[in-house]
Parts: structure tokens; sequence; C-alpha cells
């Protein structure tokens, strides 16, 4: 499958909206067509008066027809800017849903080479940036070319020469347009990429203030932050100038274009200019063209002023396509559809092998199955691969060589030393798990890990705010706050990466009776470890040996 580039994601992206964007740019092209009309009106009311010196009441029913357009052009200009706004907003919604499914299907191992704040940004700001080139640029794209050709036309049935000087003047604006504009657009994509690298120079900053004030060094981290900031400020003003700089070229020969215009129907009207249809002008023809003159020019000075949007949607497109390329698997071997072999099997690997990049394969291959129920301990020396195993059970890397046979539906539940922990309440962090729980099932899932105690104790109680990877409790609490996640998930499988590890004594023992707990619940229990308490938990053992899992005798 072809790499999915900038342009490529944003066709694909309009192409979700075709009918909006057609109903908004035949909206515009009306509200162009009534304004054609009005000028028509115009022009004529005038030359009745002041050539024919017809009696200004029998104009007024034309006067009360020009003055009804106003109010339809408004409405149809409100059309237009309204579906282009909703596409927008679909689009975007789209893309973020899309954006979101696509890390969900890298996974945790494959998302640990990307900065969080980079994805962050990406997800929110990036995708916003794409919101100006759909609600603005795309739809006065087409109206730049065919409102212009409209104008055109009218102009040519009453002035050949006058339509001939719009023609000549009319390739210049977007010749300028497009040589400044690829400039805009490499300075957007380096503007991005400077903005992702100052997300995640700054948040590593923050995370990092405690260890930067033990050590004294908060002076040269301030200063760091403030030279990237610099560099992003002098980007910004170079975008901005740039922009400025298109800007300024469009209005100068849109200027220079009327401005001829307007002299030679002058000249043509005072008799100054006997060449070619100069000799035909009349009041009527030659205030109508000079009236349309800037009309031709006026969807071309729109277009440039959104151009832009254009810009810096290609270069946010072109760092998302770099997420979006990311492939979801680094080998043709992948996780089958069928069910394991077994009814009563929970997964199967047959022949699975796990390969590193520069390292060749890690794990593998690995034959084993899993049945509902079961509890299994891993262990092995550190770096024989447990944790990599445990990945690979779950689904966060694809086996390289071989299959993985998951049962149809299969959700799990993953427990590791570091649990993750967001700034909210516990309330907040437990629903991670199930966001509709309720406060009964909540307490339940607290009394199951071993909470319950604490939690009376809090003048909150469950509404009690955490600060980000749990600070305000302990190392032993944000443990078992996590097991609590795992009881209120009801997954059938349970993957734990040493669970003990780092816990005293008392809450060791609790993390091991809550862990018991689950066992007689009848889910099926994955724990690497070598802690004696937990290997008594379990009536399998695999052990890891050069990269191969054995099965050895449990007792």
């Amino acid at each position: 499958m072809p790499a999915l580039t900038a342009k490529g994601l944003l066709n694909d992206l309009a192409a979700t909206q075709r009918r909006r964007f057609t109903l908004a740019v035949i909206s515009g092209m009306v509200a162009g067509a009534l304004t054609w009309v009005q000028m028509g009106l115009f022009a004529w009311l005038v030359s009745a008066l002041l050539v024919n010196t017809q009696p200004l009441a029998r104009l007024t029913p034309l006067f009360a027809v020009w003055l009804l357009l106003l109010p339809l052009r408004g409405l149809l200009t409100y059309a237009q800017e309204t579906l282009s706004q909703k596409a927008s907003l679909v689009i975007r919604k789209q893309l973020r849903q899309r954006l979101l499914d696509h890390l969900a299907a890298l996974g945790p191992v494959r998302l640990a080479s990307y900065h969080s704040a980079s994805l962050s940004y990406q997800l929110v700001e990036q995708v916003e940036a794409i919101d100006g080139y759909f609600a603005h640029f795309r739809v006065q794209l087409w109206l730049a070319l065919l409102l212009p050709l409209g104008v055109l036309t009218i102009t040519l049935t009453q002035d050949w020469l006058a339509a001939l000087f719009l023609l000549l003047s009319a390739p210049m604006i977007p010749l300028f347009m497009a040589l400044v504009g690829m400039g805009a657009e490499q300075l957007n994509r380096d503007q991005f990429a400077e903005v992702a690298r100052l997300s995640g120079h700054f948040i590593d900053r923050v995370r990092s203030l405690t260890t930067l004030q033990l050590f004294g060094q908060t002076r040269q981290a301030e200063q760091s932050v403030r030279t990237a900031s610099e560099g992003y400020r002098v980007r910004s003003m170079r975008t901005l100038r740039l922009a400025f700089l298109s800007s300024a070229v469009l209005e100068f020969f849109s200027s220079v274009a009327i401005a001829v215009v307007a002299i030679y129907i002058g000249f043509g009207l005072l008799g100054y200019i006997d060449y070619g249809p100069a000799d035909e002008l009349t009041l009527f023809s030659g205030l109508l063209v000079l009236l349309l003159a800037p009309e031709f020019f006026q969807p071309l000075r729109s277009l440039a002023q959104r151009y832009h949007d254009r810009a810096a949607a290609l270069g946010a497109a072109d760092r998302l396509t770099h997420l979006l390329n990311e492939p979801l698997f680094t080998s043709h071997a992948h996780t089958t559809v069928a069910p394991p072999h077994a009814s009563d099997t929970l997964i199967e690997l047959e022949g699975a092998s796990v390969t590193h990049p520069g390292r060749g394969i890690v794990l593998g291959p690995v034959t084993q199955q899993l049945a509902r129920g079961e509890a299994v301990v891993v262990t092995g020396a550190s770096g024989s691969g447990k944790s990599t195993l445990l990945q690979l059970l779950a689904g966060f890397v694809a086996p390289s060589d071989g299959e993985r046979r998951p049962a149809d539906a299969l959700r799990f539940a993953w427990m590791d030393q570091r649990p993750l922990l967001i700034q909210g309440t516990l309330a907040d962090n437990l629903r991670l798990a199930a966001p509709r729980a309720s406060i009964d099932e909540l307490h339940q899932a607290l009394e199951s890990a071993h909470l319950g105690e604490l939690i009376k104790r809090l003048p909150a109680g469950i509404d009690t705010p955490i600060g980000e990877r749990g600070f305000g409790l302990s190392g032993g609490q944000a443990q078992r706050l996590a097991l609590a996640r795992v009881f209120l998930s009801q997954a059938p499988l349970v993957l734990l990466d040493e669970p003990t590890a780092s816990l005293d004594e008392d809450t060791e023992q609790a993390v091991i009776a809550a862990l018991q707990t689950l066992r007689h619940a009848g889910r099926t229990l994955v724990i690497a470890t070598h802690h004696p308490a937990l290997m008594a938990l379990t009536d399998r053992h695999w052990q890891i040996r050069d990269g191969h899992v054995l099965e050895v005798p449990h007792g």
C-alpha cells in the first residue's frame, strides 16, 4: 500500500464531505451571480436617469428589487460559510478519531519512541490547523475559478478589449501566489516540527523540575526553554512576513489591472480612444464593466487571504501522515482472526516469534496455550523476554513469525510496576477501566484491592484528588489503586508484570491477597515474577531460556 501523502490525506478527508462542499460552492456561485445582477441593475438605473432621462418614479420598482437582493446575498453567503464550517468540524472529528484508532492499534510499545507532548500537540493543535483549509480555502478555490470566468464572460459581451485586459492580468496573481505559497508551505512544516519539539522540551523540564532544583540546574533549564521559545518566535514571524508579502503582491497586481480598465473606460467614453470596441462604449456598458472589474479580482483576493490556511494545513497534514504511515506491524506475520482450536482456550501462540530492529529475535518461537481460569507464572533472567511475552499475549507487539490466536473479542487487563495514574480524583482514575461504574462498584473494587480502610480515612473519600503519576499516594497505594481497576474491568485475562516489586511487606501481602481474590473469581492470570508467594498462586510455570518458553513442573 503506497504511503499516504499530505495532499492525499486532505483529499481523502474532503471526499467524505463532498455534498456539503458542493452545496457551499453552489451557494457562493448564486451569491456571486446576484452580485452581477445588482451591478447590472445599478448601471441600467444610472444610464436610464442620466442618458434616457426617465423619471425616478418609474424606476422605483427596480430600486426595490436591487434592495431585496442584498439580504438574499447575505443568506447565501451565510449558507456557504455554515456548510463549510460544518464540513470542517466533521472532518476534524473524523481525523482525530482516525488518529486515536491508529494510536490504539500501534499500542504502547510502538508509541514508546514518541513523546507524549508531541502526540498531544498533533492530536489537538495540528488537527485544528486544517480548519481554515476546509472551512474557507477549499470552497474559495472553486469560487476563485468559477466567479472570474462568469465576470469575464459578461465583460466579453460588453467590451472584448476590457475583457482582454482582465484576462492578461489574471495569471499574474496565481503565479505569484504559488511562488510565495511554496515557501510558506515549507515554513509551516518547519514551524509545526519546532512546536512539537518545544512541547516535548517544556514538559520534560516541568517533569524533572524537582531533580533540576536538587542539582541547582534550574537557571540553565530556564535558559534552554527561553532559547527554544525564541527559535519558535523567529519562525512564526518569518511565516507571517511571507503571508503579508503574498497579500501585498496580490493587491498590487489587482489594483494595477483595475486602474488600467478604469483608464480605458474613461478615455473611451471621452472619445480619446477609437481602437476596437471603444467607439461603441456607452454609459451602461462602461459603468457595468467598471463595476465588474473589482469583482473579477475579489474571489482571487479572498483566496490569497486564505492561502496561508492551505500552507498551514499541508504543513500539519505532512506531520500527521508521518504518524498515520507508521505501520501497525513490522513483519508479514499477523494476529489471525480465527479463534483458538479449543473452545476453552483463551489465547494460543503457535511458533510465534518477536523481532526487534537491530536485535534480531528476542523471543521465540513460542508454542503455548492459555486456558480460561488458569494462572501462569513466567520466570527468567533479567532481559530474557518476560515483558515481551506479556506484550505478545496482549497484542502490543505482533509476531514476526508464527501466529497469535486470541479468543473472539478478547479483553485483557494490564498492570505493571508503574501504573498509569492521571491528575484527578480517585474515582476518575478508577473509571478509566469502567467509565459507567456506579459508586457502589467503585467501593467494592477498592475493598477487593484492600484500599477500603484508606478511603474511609480520607475526608473526601473517592473524590480525593491526586496528582499526575499518583502524586499524593505511596507506591503501594498506587499499585493497589491500579489493582482496583483490574477488578472493575471484568477482563477475563489479567497480565501482571512484577506487581509486587519495590513494595513493603504489608502492602505486598495486600496485593497478593487481592490477586488471590482474582484467582478465585475465575480470571486467567499471567504473572511475570520470581516472588515465591505469587508463584504459589499459580498452577503452571513458564520459564524463558535463551528466548524459548519452556513448561517446567510446578511445585
